[in-house]
């Protein structure tokens, strides 16, 4: 039991070290435009209460615009914008802002 166990574990951890996003930073440039109001034209906010969207990691990026987008987290500026997004938008809009330095 101990060693299915263990295998288990083994074939998880190395399954989600593997995970790939796949978005299209190209297609998530053109669809950053309303994004930069707030968050800087190149990722980088000005100001102190919106958070710098540029080289956080894409998983990061992804799940906390999933979960605005559903609901899961809620705030009155994010949620609409999210709203409409669809996965492949999200995925673009990962791929953009996680290329980018700051």
């Amino acid at each position: 039991m101990r060693k299915i166990f263990s295998l288990v574990v083994i074939a998880a951890l190395s399954t989600s070290s593997s995970i790939a996003f796949a978005g299209d930073a190209a297609a998530g440039k053109s669809k950053a435009a309303a994004c930069g109001a707030c968050h800087g034209m190149n990722g980088v906010s000005t100001n102190d209460i919106w958070p710098n969207l540029a080289g956080q990691k894409a998983g990061y990026l992804i799940a906390q615009m999933k979960a605005f987008r559903d609901g899961q987290r809620k705030n009155p500026m994010m949620s609409p914008m999210a709203a409409p997004l669809s996965d492949t938008d999200i995925d673009n809009l990962a791929a953009y802002y996680s290329s980018l330095g700051q």
